[in-house]
Protein backbone atom coordinates (compact mmCIF):
# COMPACT_ATOMS: atom_id res chain seq x y z
CA UNK A 1 0.00 0.00 0.00
CA UNK A 2 3.00 2.36 0.83
CA UNK A 3 4.26 1.86 -2.39
CA UNK A 4 1.03 3.16 -4.23
CA UNK A 5 0.77 6.01 -1.77
CA UNK A 6 4.28 6.94 -2.96
CA UNK A 7 3.63 6.40 -6.48
CA UNK A 8 0.52 8.11 -6.20
CA UNK A 9 2.16 11.21 -5.06
CA UNK A 10 4.57 11.27 -8.22
CA UNK A 11 2.49 13.89 -9.89
CA UNK A 12 2.43 16.60 -6.82
CA UNK A 13 6.00 16.23 -6.42
CA UNK A 14 6.76 16.93 -10.20
CA UNK A 15 4.12 20.02 -9.86
CA UNK A 16 6.12 21.23 -7.27
CA UNK A 17 9.00 20.90 -8.85
CA UNK A 18 8.35 21.72 -12.49
CA UNK A 19 6.27 25.18 -10.70
CA UNK A 20 9.88 26.56 -9.51
CA UNK A 21 10.60 26.86 -13.26
CA UNK A 22 7.12 27.99 -14.12
CA UNK A 23 3.43 27.29 -12.64
CA UNK A 24 2.08 26.46 -16.45
CA UNK A 25 5.26 23.66 -16.87
CA UNK A 26 4.28 22.39 -13.01
CA UNK A 27 0.34 22.30 -13.87
CA UNK A 28 1.07 20.94 -17.04
CA UNK A 29 3.92 18.03 -15.75
CA UNK A 30 1.46 17.25 -12.49
CA UNK A 31 -1.65 16.80 -15.57
CA UNK A 32 0.62 14.58 -17.51
CA UNK A 33 2.91 12.77 -14.87
CA UNK A 34 -1.31 11.97 -13.41
CA UNK A 35 -3.22 11.18 -16.79
CA UNK A 36 0.08 8.50 -17.29
CA UNK A 37 -0.34 6.66 -14.07
CA UNK A 38 -3.53 6.80 -14.07
CA UNK A 39 -3.47 5.58 -17.74
CA UNK A 40 -1.35 2.86 -16.58
CA UNK A 41 -3.66 1.75 -13.82
CA UNK A 42 -6.61 1.59 -15.49
CA UNK A 43 -4.31 -0.76 -18.16
CA UNK A 44 -3.48 -3.24 -14.80
CA UNK A 45 -7.02 -3.95 -14.42
CA UNK A 46 -7.82 -1.35 -11.10
CA UNK A 47 -11.30 -0.94 -10.43
CA UNK A 48 -12.26 2.59 -10.38
CA UNK A 49 -12.34 2.18 -6.24
CA UNK A 50 -8.38 1.63 -6.47
CA UNK A 51 -7.67 4.76 -7.81
CA UNK A 52 -9.61 7.28 -6.26
CA UNK A 53 -7.07 9.01 -5.03
CA UNK A 54 -5.33 9.15 -8.72
CA UNK A 55 -8.82 10.03 -10.12
CA UNK A 56 -9.06 13.18 -7.33
CA UNK A 57 -5.40 14.15 -8.19
CA UNK A 58 -6.24 14.64 -12.21
CA UNK A 59 -8.66 16.40 -11.78
CA UNK A 60 -7.25 19.06 -9.44
CA UNK A 61 -4.12 18.85 -12.10
CA UNK A 62 -6.49 19.50 -14.76
CA UNK A 63 -8.35 22.24 -12.90
CA UNK A 64 -4.83 23.91 -11.81
CA UNK A 65 -3.54 23.72 -14.86
CA UNK A 66 -6.44 25.35 -16.69
CA UNK A 67 -5.79 28.00 -14.03
CA UNK A 68 -2.19 28.43 -14.44
CA UNK A 69 -3.06 28.74 -18.22
CA UNK A 70 -5.46 31.04 -18.15
CA UNK A 71 -4.35 33.18 -15.29
CA UNK A 72 -0.70 32.67 -15.23
CA UNK A 73 -0.32 35.77 -12.89
CA UNK A 74 -2.76 35.00 -10.70
CA UNK A 75 -1.91 35.22 -6.85
CA UNK A 76 -4.26 32.41 -6.48
CA UNK A 77 -1.16 30.12 -7.54
CA UNK A 78 0.92 31.51 -4.93
CA UNK A 79 -1.15 28.72 -2.98
CA UNK A 80 -0.35 25.83 -5.16
CA UNK A 81 1.03 23.66 -2.52
CA UNK A 82 -1.75 24.81 -0.06
CA UNK A 83 -5.02 24.25 -2.86
CA UNK A 84 -3.56 20.60 -3.34
CA UNK A 85 -3.76 19.52 0.39
CA UNK A 86 -7.33 21.12 -0.09
CA UNK A 87 -8.12 19.12 -2.78
CA UNK A 88 -6.72 16.15 -1.18
CA UNK A 89 -8.27 16.46 2.25
CA UNK A 90 -11.91 17.21 0.33
CA UNK A 91 -11.18 13.96 -1.58
CA UNK A 92 -10.99 12.10 1.67
CA UNK A 93 -13.73 14.01 3.72
CA UNK A 94 -16.07 12.90 0.83
CA UNK A 95 -15.16 9.48 0.34
CA UNK A 96 -15.94 9.41 4.32
CA UNK A 97 -19.41 10.78 3.49
CA UNK A 98 -20.03 8.70 0.82
CA UNK A 99 -18.87 5.47 3.17
CA UNK A 100 -16.49 4.90 0.43
CA UNK A 101 -12.97 5.38 2.41
CA UNK A 102 -10.18 5.92 -0.53
CA UNK A 103 -8.05 3.52 1.11
CA UNK A 104 -10.67 0.68 1.01
CA UNK A 105 -9.93 -0.06 -2.61
CA UNK A 106 -6.18 0.34 -1.84
CA UNK A 107 -6.27 -1.97 0.66
CA UNK A 108 -8.23 -5.06 -1.22
CA UNK A 109 -5.34 -5.52 -3.72
CA UNK A 110 -3.81 -7.07 -0.86
CA UNK A 111 -6.21 -8.74 1.19
CA UNK A 112 -8.71 -12.20 0.32
CA UNK A 113 -12.09 -11.07 -1.06
CA UNK A 114 -13.50 -12.65 2.21
CA UNK A 115 -11.15 -10.73 4.10
CA UNK A 116 -12.35 -7.45 2.78
CA UNK A 117 -15.73 -8.02 3.39
CA UNK A 118 -15.18 -7.90 7.02
CA UNK A 119 -16.60 -5.30 8.76
CA UNK A 120 -12.92 -4.91 11.44
CA UNK A 121 -11.33 -4.89 7.94
CA UNK A 122 -14.12 -1.47 6.33
CA UNK A 123 -13.35 0.27 9.78
CA UNK A 124 -9.49 -0.14 9.72
CA UNK A 125 -9.70 1.94 6.21
CA UNK A 126 -11.90 4.08 7.88
CA UNK A 127 -9.93 5.32 10.46
CA UNK A 128 -6.66 5.26 7.73
CA UNK A 129 -8.97 7.51 5.66
CA UNK A 130 -9.53 9.36 8.42
CA UNK A 131 -5.74 10.44 9.16
CA UNK A 132 -5.02 11.05 6.02
CA UNK A 133 -7.96 13.15 5.46
CA UNK A 134 -7.09 14.75 9.23
CA UNK A 135 -3.04 15.01 7.89
CA UNK A 136 -3.98 16.68 4.27
CA UNK A 137 -6.52 18.94 6.29
CA UNK A 138 -3.72 20.29 8.59
CA UNK A 139 -0.98 20.39 5.70
CA UNK A 140 -3.40 22.28 4.01
CA UNK A 141 -3.18 24.92 6.95
CA UNK A 142 0.52 24.74 7.60
CA UNK A 143 0.78 25.39 4.23
CA UNK A 144 -1.12 28.32 3.50
CA UNK A 145 0.38 29.98 6.68
CA UNK A 146 3.66 29.11 5.33
CA UNK A 147 3.43 30.28 1.97
CA UNK A 148 1.48 33.73 2.75
CA UNK A 149 3.91 34.51 5.70
CA UNK A 150 7.72 33.27 4.30
CA UNK A 151 6.83 31.91 0.64
CA UNK A 152 10.63 31.27 -0.09
CA UNK A 153 10.76 29.42 2.93
CA UNK A 154 11.96 25.84 1.46
CA UNK A 155 12.30 24.10 4.71
CA UNK A 156 9.38 25.02 6.12
CA UNK A 157 7.32 23.74 2.87
CA UNK A 158 9.60 20.13 2.83
CA UNK A 159 8.93 20.14 6.64
CA UNK A 160 5.12 20.79 6.14
CA UNK A 161 4.67 18.61 2.99
CA UNK A 162 7.01 15.55 3.71
CA UNK A 163 5.76 15.60 7.71
CA UNK A 164 2.64 15.56 7.52
CA UNK A 165 2.13 13.13 4.44
CA UNK A 166 5.04 11.07 6.37
CA UNK A 167 3.62 11.05 9.91
CA UNK A 168 0.38 9.83 7.61
CA UNK A 169 1.85 7.32 5.43
CA UNK A 170 3.66 5.63 8.87
CA UNK A 171 0.28 5.52 10.88
CA UNK A 172 -1.32 3.21 7.58
CA UNK A 173 1.98 1.50 7.34
CA UNK A 174 1.50 0.33 11.34
CA UNK A 175 -2.32 0.88 11.90
CA UNK A 176 -3.50 -2.31 10.32
CA UNK A 177 -1.32 -4.86 12.40
CA UNK A 178 -2.17 -3.13 15.36
CA UNK A 179 -5.83 -2.85 15.00
CA UNK A 180 -5.97 -7.19 13.78
CA UNK A 181 -3.66 -7.80 16.91
CA UNK A 182 -6.01 -6.02 18.98
CA UNK A 183 -8.73 -7.75 17.58
CA UNK A 184 -6.78 -11.28 18.13
CA UNK A 185 -6.66 -10.04 21.69
CA UNK A 186 -10.31 -9.54 21.71
CA UNK A 187 -11.36 -12.55 20.72
CA UNK A 188 -9.00 -14.67 22.46
CA UNK A 189 -10.23 -12.83 25.92
CA UNK A 190 -14.47 -13.42 24.94
CA UNK A 191 -13.43 -17.28 24.49
CA UNK A 192 -11.68 -17.32 28.09
CA UNK A 193 -14.83 -15.90 29.18
CA UNK A 194 -17.07 -18.18 27.43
Amino acid sequence: MLKYYARSFLPWIVLAVASGVDNRVGALGGLLTSLVLLAADRRAGRQVDEVILDLSTAGFMAVFAAWALAAPDSPVLDYGAALAMVWLAATAWLSLALRRPFTLGIARRSVSADIARLPAFIRINVVVTTVWAVGFTCEAVALTLVQHNAPHNVAAMVVCKVGIVGAAALFTARYPEYARRRAVAAADTLEEIA
